[in-house]
């Protein structure tokens, strides 16, 4: 395995060419594909490893430390104990059949579990951090996973650095180590070697595994990578911590707990009306009371409901990454149906986000630029719809962009699909321009880049110092045209360099706001050349000094247009009571009419400028945010100041962005979202969500899977909660009302029970997993787009889900009495004739189809059953598996034994079905009582 072995110690103490060489690499070239595939198979994959996953075996054990199930190991005991003191003359039933669902259970929780975790994986595999490395020459993009010691990393603004390295090209590099060494200052980076004592935070020729750049570039060798680099050793030190849980799973709890609370007292309850209401006389009478007891309490709690949210989570996290949305947490599946506000870019969001230079204005007149673009290589200038003929204006756009490709970070790079330019949106624009025009481009590559200011929000222009190969020093500019006409003095027409008048000056700002309001994005070029008596900038130094005394060469007019899908996501977006808030570097009237023509804002609106944000104080900004659509020529720190703004409103906010310093404020937002194309990957890190396609209506169709994951999590609390519910007040009012019912006098024993302990368990094992389960995957039912967003304070389980909770509870409780009393002479209803085994096993039979019936009613609070009734496949896969089982149970021989069923004949069956129907006409007949009521305000809304 290769790794850094340098005699010199450390690699910052060596040399760059000590380091290359004990690698084994020309930095000039990089890596050969087949020796980084060796080394990848000798080294290990890229990774931090802190603690190896529980194997299977420690899983299964720990589904048996759940307090329900080692309530049930001492029903067991208890079970086992009174077989021995009967005189163990026969076969354990009861203790037998409850080990066996304990066994079950346990099965199934660890299917739950390990299904979970593969989700989750798949989810990790989707959001893995790229970097830029230096193969064969060539610029390609690999996963950092893959990374290996001997490779030439290429860093820029906004990178996640990838493995520890030894610099050995920095131009402006700026890192983060925060997350490393705990200081909050980036650290200035150049390549020289160090003292071997140097300490790790004063290590400036390195970049290490886990920082980030926060501006200029360089390029590096890996010198280490995985558990080797100084991130590994501080994660080697780490103890295994709990992933917190999320807000939903809290609530799901407390209510657990809550509901074990009140069982248990219910159990009790039975427990002791059961001793004093029937003669219990034998230990064995006893013993039947307190299993009935035991197994009351553990059926009436959803033990799984944690297991049950995590895989519903994680597959509805996934079926959000097949559309383009990574969830990178869980919770932010939760916050996603929430969300009131949407704060979203312009550029590459709303549109599409290939930065097109299509007009060129110069003091000689304006040229239009066609051709191919990405895809074609070859242009044209035209003016006035013809080949632009030689002369300075022809010059002069030529130069313009020109200077555009040579202040520029953008770079060619060799990928899965071809070769193609990468970087920023506007950088890449200028070089597939320069290359679709040819002599620019052979232009560009005659200059030496020597030093640069890279363009920052607050400075609003590049620069960037180049010597060309006569050893001539200029300084290129590219910038808002307001901010880098104010830096010069004179002006390019053809050969001529003329005074910049003010006449002239204003001439050009008009003609600028002209090409704005069109929708055109400008940008202004100029140079400067150095005479011979000004030292160049070294390689480290900055051009920023140099920034005055500027010739404008010209403005660009560039232009994105908006995504065809996006102003009907937009609609969809307010239909669904979101409000989407466009916030944007562009001049505001570019920006307005965008979010004119996409819908976000009226014709005539106004954008809120920067400047305008900078003025207001804290509580004037959220007044101005309640009502503001479009903000313009904002800087990031303005982002995050309407992010808490809006939030202080009570609004939920996500929040988009691609640079560095979006990066407080999508952490900022309820649900930050990052760009998976053009996001840095400092941005991602910051996010909750990434859009694959960096597409807004990816966000909207994400916000609509997020509500329906919502839902159907409330659709399987509820339907989990109304059969739980309906299998202790069956007991309960079974034993209080035994004689009025006609159980106690269907039997001669000195214990009669409306349903056995193993009874109880059998109902909670078929009816609850699997359907639950399958609702999980439930599709829209109620239209989600068309409400309002979920409040913050708004629960999982309302008043309204309580009172339908209690209603079918009551409803399940009383038809399978009924039904017991219906096959049982005596009782409310005269005429039955069968005897209590056979009525118990109807009893028994009607509460499990009225469960399973529940199911359905539950997939929506309001809409009727038939709504959408066969387009769920898994909920009617699960039901028909719970009556085929109950079937069995009702017909097996060993089955019945088991728990204590009699076989059953067409009546029966009959009266089971319609008995259990009943659930569906009472929630039928309460949810169109709630429709009509919704009606009612509606209309009485729209009079008033």
């Amino acid at each position: 395995m290769l790794t850094w072995s340098g005699e010199s110690g450390d690699p910052h103490a060596a040399d760059v060419a000590a380091v290359a060489d004990a690698l084994g690499v020309d930095v000039e070239r990089g890596l050969d594909a087949s020796e980084a595939v060796a080394r990848l198979a000798a080294s290990g994959p890229n990774e931090l490893i802190v603690d190896a996953p529980d194997p299977l075996r420690r899983r299964l054990l720990r589904q048996f430390a759940d307090p329900l199930i080692l309530f049930l190991l001492v029903a067991v005991a208890i079970a086992l104990l009174a077989w021995w003191a009967e005189g163990a003359s026969s076969v354990p039933v009861d203790a037998i059949v409850i080990a066996a669902i304990i066994v079950v259970n346990a099965a199934l929780g660890l299917v739950q579990e390990v299904r979970a975790d593969h989700a989750l994986k798949a989810l990790a595999d989707l959001s893995q951090p790229m970097s830029t490395v230096l193969r064969e020459g060539a610029l390609v993009r690999v996963r950092s996973a893959a990374l290996v010691a001997g490779d030439v990393v290429v860093l820029a603004e906004g990178d996640r650095v990838g493995a520890d390295g030894r610099l050995f090209q920095a131009h402006s590099l700026q890192a983060s180590e925060a997350s490393l060494t705990g200081e909050s200052a980036p650290v200035r980076k150049q390549t020289a070697a160090l003292p071997q004592a140097t300490s790790l935070g004063d290590r400036s020729n390195m970049v290490f595994a886990g920082t980030a750049i926060g501006r200029g570039t360089g390029r590096a060798v890996v010198t280490e990578t995985g558990m080797r680099t100084e991130l590994g050793g501080v994660a080697d030190l780490l103890s295994r911590t709990e992933e917190a849980p999320t807000p939903l799973q809290r609530e799901v709890s407390r209510l657990g707990r809550a509901l074990g609370i009140i069982v248990i007292g219910i159990a009790l309850v039975v427990i002791i009306t059961l001793t004093l209401v029937q003669d219990a006389r034998t230990p064995a009478d006893l013993v039947a009371i307190l299993l009935l007891g035991v197994s009351l309490a553990v059926a009436a709690v959803p033990e799984g409901l944690p297991a049950l949210l995590s895989v519903v989570l994680a597959v509805g996290a996934q079926r959000m990454a097949k559309r383009n949305a990574i969830v990178r947490s869980l919770p932010s599946v939760e916050t996603l149906g929430s969300a009131s506000v949407i704060c979203t870019d312009k550029t590459g969001t709303l549109t599409t986000g290939e930065m097109t230079i299509t007009r060129v204005l110069t003091s000689s007149g304006t040229a239009d630029l066609i051709g191919g673009g990405r895809e074609d290589p070859s242009g044209e200038l035209l003016v006035d719809g013809r080949p632009a003929a030689p002369g300075p204006l022809l010059e002069d756009a030529r130069r313009a962009i020109r200077i555009g490709a040579l202040a520029n970070d953008a770079q060619f790079v060799d990928g899965d699909d071809g070769r193609h330019a990468e970087g920023d949106s506007t950088d890449v624009a200028f070089l597939v321009a320069a290359h679709m025009l040819a002599r620019p481009a052979e232009e560009v590559s005659a200059f030496e880049r020597i030093a640069s200011a890279p363009f920052t929000s607050e400075r609003k222009r590049m620069s960037t110092v180049h010597r060309d190969r006569a050893g001539a020093a200029f300084v290129f500019c590219k910038g808002a045209p307001d901010v880098l006409i104010a830096l010069c003095t004179r002006i390019r027409r053809g050969a001529d360099e003329l005074a910049l008048t003010d006449t002239l000056r204003a001439r050009l700002i008009g003609e600028v706001e002209a090409l704005s309001a069109e929708g055109f994005r400008t940008l202004a070029l100029a140079y400067r050349e150095l005479s011979d008596s000004a030292p160049a900038p070294a390689t480290q130094g900055s051009s920023a000094s140099y920034e005055e005394d500027l010739v404008l060469v010209g403005v660009v007019g560039i232009t994105d247009p908006p995504r065809p899908e996006v102003g009907e996501a937009i609609r969809e977006a307010h239909d669904a009571g979101l409000r989407v808030v466009m916030i944007t570097g562009d001049h505001p009237m570019t920006a307005v009419r965008v979010a004119a023509d996409l819908g976000i804002a009226p014709s005539g609106a106004e954008a809120v400028a920067g400047m305008q944000l900078a003025a207001l104080d804290e509580a004037q900004l959220r007044h101005v945010s309640a009502t503001a659509r479009v903000y313009a020529r904002v800087a990031p720190g303005d982002k995050l100041r309407i992010v808490r703004a809006l939030q202080s409103e009570g609004e939920i906010v996500a929040m988009t962005g691609d640079g560095v310093n979006d990066a407080p404020a999508l952490k900022a937002a309820d649900i930050g979202i990052a760009m998976g194309r053009t996001g840095t990957e400092v941005t991602k890190d910051a996010a909750k969500l990434i859009l694959a396609d960096d597409n807004f209506a990816t966000i909207v169709a994400a916000v609509r899977e997020g509500r329906v994951i919502f839902d159907n999590i409330r659709k399987f609390l509820r339907y989990l909660l109304s059969s739980n519910m309906g299998e202790v007040l069956t007991i309960f009012f079974g034993v209080v009302f035994a004689g009025v019912l006609g159980i106690t006098q269907a039997s001669s024993e000195s214990l009669v029970l409306p349903l056995l302990a193993t009874q109880v368990l059998w109902i909670n094992l078929v009816t609850d997993s699997g359907p639950a389960l399958a609702m999980g995957m439930d599709p829209d039912v109620d239209d989600v787009m068309h409400r309002v967003p979920r409040g913050r304070s708004e629960h999982a389980i309302d008043g309204a889900m309580w009172a339908a909770i209690v209603s079918t509870g009551m409803t399940m409780s009383v038809t399978a009495l009924l039904t017991m009393d219906l096959f049982l002479p005596g009782g409310l209803l005269p005429g039955g004739s069968d005897t209590l085994a056979v009525a118990r096993t109807a009893g028994f039979t009607t509460l499990v189809f009225a469960a399973l019936l529940t199911a359905f009613n539950s997939r929506s609070a309001t809409s009727s059953v038939l709504s959408g009734l066969f387009a769920n496949r898994w909920l009617w896969g699960s039901v028909l598996l719970g009556v085929g089982l109950q079937i069995a149970v009702v017909y097996v021989p060993v089955l019945q034994v088991a728990f204590g069923t009699a076989p059953l004949q067409a009546a029966h069956w009959a009266a089971c079905v319609g008995m259990a129907s009943f659930v569906v006409w009472v929630e039928e007949s309460r949810k169109a009582i709630m429709r009509r009521a919704a009606v009612r305000v509606s209309t009485d809304l729209e009079d008033e």
